[in-house]
């Protein structure tokens, strides 16, 4: 039978409890046990599909059509979990479920009731991870202990473990230990409080995982083992990494984090080889390339919108030996300021997904610079769209082409509404989701990237290209060099007269891995260091002093 790891998280939330929860999934990987990993979220929303990133952040689309919380991209990074639909559940999911069940009469006309039909439900997603392949099923609960919303599922997971043999279930606490720099010091109260919380409802942390920015000391772990009950061994501490957040896994290993699940839950595992993932740190660390990728969107003021993608270029540098630095540019100062002041110097040019009209002039006046410019251009979702409609009023004459999305009704509408989506009108989970594949034109950027003519990546859009104007983009250079076989959807563009001018209708920022980045994501970099070089040796032939700003990447444990 699988064994239970619960995380719960307390004192203030954004702790990290994803990427504590990805790196214990990892750790486990490495000693070759099999890991499933799912999040419970305490919003009522059905799901963060509905949500604005400036609430929510990013959200992650599995393979299955799940619109998801961002953790599961951390999930997906770290590890080689399968994840689905059954691994992100909210609070009006839960409902959502109890309530359809009462309406189909299957609660016997009893009063139904959170405890013990809510919290059953919610056991009942916990054990749908459940198989004979499957070692350890790492579960997340959203939230900060303390919060109503978490309540009826840190109930739940207390049940949980009722009949069940000592060593089958096992609760980690995430915590802070704040320093005051007025006095100097680190302070448990906080911690000490929340594990209190914690008890009162009838769950006892096995480990206390602490995070810090300074380091905790002997002395206060003992304080705080002797305060909360936990073994001293069991008082883990998680101190602010500064270069990667890829180091957590290793930060947790050197304590032995990895030793004492596996000795608590009984499991024989092989001792942990994390060979393949210090050499990919390495390979960051040591890194003497660099280039700087502008980031065009609408959301560059909150940077979890886009985790996937800066994570993708930070994956991209990796397998190029090279560092990436980020430059975030509002679309909207574009529009402002044009696109010269504000690209000058970056190696590369990287329009987002997105939503809405607000922006999209200046996503379109960048994306029009890389191209007369011949700067690599990376479009992705709604990065691709604008890339076509200003291919088509800059290139193929269509002065007032537009998106039916932004003008309902442009007379050029090189952009439309995906033919199933017209009799939509919810909108929650409606869209064309999850993964479909793609066949790859022979001699293609995309083809020579992946290397192989089909491939699945996975959507989240309602529009498409209209293929009534495709003949007149390839009289003007266009190439369509992916499409979606079934329905003849265009889904890859390129240009051919360009160094890499390369957009695709997909997300595959959703398919990366540190340690294997997405083929896209590494021949855009790979592109956009040539392209620096090359005016490196330009520069240095014609005595112009090179002056190249690069920023350090900034993708530490916050």
């Amino acid at each position: 039978m699988a064994k239970h790891i619960f995380i719960t998280g307390g004192v203030v939330s954004s702790l990290g409890k994803g990427l504590t929860s990805a790196s214990i999934g990892m750790l486990l990987e490495s000693r070759g046990l099999k890991v499933k990993l799912q999040k419970f979220d305490p919003y009522i929303n059905v799901d963060p599909g509905t949500m604005s990133p400036f609430q929510h952040g990013e959200v992650y689309v599995t393979n299955d059509g799940a619109e998801t919380d961002l953790d599961l991209g951390h999930y997906e990074r770290f590890t080689n979990a399968p994840l689905t639909k059954d691994c992100n559940f909210t609070t009006g999911k839960i409902y959502y479920a109890v309530i359809q069940k009462e309406r189909e009469g299957k609660y016997l006309g009893r009063t139904v009731q959170v405890i013990p039909h809510i919290t059953d439900e919610i056991k009942s997603c916990v054990d749908r991870l459940v198989d004979a392949d499957t070692d350890v099923i790492i579960t997340e609960i959203g939230g900060t202990v303390g919060d109503i919303e978490s309540l009826p599922f840190l109930e739940a997971i207390r049940q949980f473990r009722i009949g069940k043999k000592a060593n089958d279930v096992l609760y980690i606490h995430l915590t802070l230990i704040p320093y005051l720099r007025v006095s100097g010091e680190l302070k448990t109260k906080p911690t000490q409080q929340s594990v209190g919380k914690l008890r009162e409802i009838g769950i006892q942390p096995d480990v206390l995982i602490c995070r810090a920015e300074k380091p905790i000391g002997q002395e206060l772990r003992e304080k705080i083992s002797l305060f909360c009950s936990v073994p001293l061994d069991c008082v883990i501490e998680e101190k602010d990494v500064d270069f990667s957040i890829y180091e957590v896994p290793l930060v947790l290993m050197q304590q032995k984090l990895d030793e004492i699940l596996v000795k608590k839950l009984g499991l024989a595992a092989r001792r942990p080889n994390v060979r393949r993932w210090t050499e990919m740190l390495d390979t960051l660390r040591n890194a003497k390339a660099k280039c700087e990728i502008a980031i065009v969107g609408k959301y560059t003021g909150l940077h979890d919108a886009y985790k996937s993608i800066t994570e993708s270029l930070t994956h991209a540098g990796i397998a190029n030996r090279a560092r990436v630095a980020i430059r975030w540019i509002r679309a909207e100062e574009v529009e402002r300021e044009g696109p010269k002041k504000l690209l000058q110097g970056v190696g590369g040019v990287l329009v987002p997904g997105g939503f809405g009209m607000r922006g999209t002039e200046g996503k379109m006046a960048a994306i029009r610079w890389a191209r007369e410019n011949r700067i690599p251009y990376f479009g992705l979702c709604l990065g691709m769209q604008c890339a076509v409609i200003e291919f088509a009023r800059n290139v193929c004459g269509l002065k007032e082409a537009n998106s039916t999305e932004f003008v309902a009704d442009t007379p050029h509408p090189v952009i439309s509404l995906l033919e199933e989506q017209k009799k939509i009108t919810k909108l929650g989970g409606t869209m064309r989701l999850g993964a479909y594949p793609c066949r790859v034109e022979k001699g293609s950027r995309a083809a020579a990237a992946y290397g192989k003519e089909e491939v699945s990546e996975r959507h989240r859009h309602r529009y498409e290209f209209n293929n009534h104007y495709r003949a007149i983009f390839e009289e003007n250079g266009m190439t369509f060099s992916g499409i979606y076989p079934q329905a003849d959807l265009v889904e890859i563009v390129e240009l051919r007269d360009h160094p890499w001018f390369v957009a695709v209708q997909y997300h595959p920022e959703f398919q990366s891995k540190p340690t294997a980045a997405h083929p896209l994501f590494r021949e855009f970099v790979r592109a956009a260091l040539d392209g620096r070089r090359a005016t490196t040796r330009r520069r240095t032939r014609t005595g112009t002093p090179l002056a190249l700003k690069v920023s350090e990447p900034t993708d530490g444990l916050r």
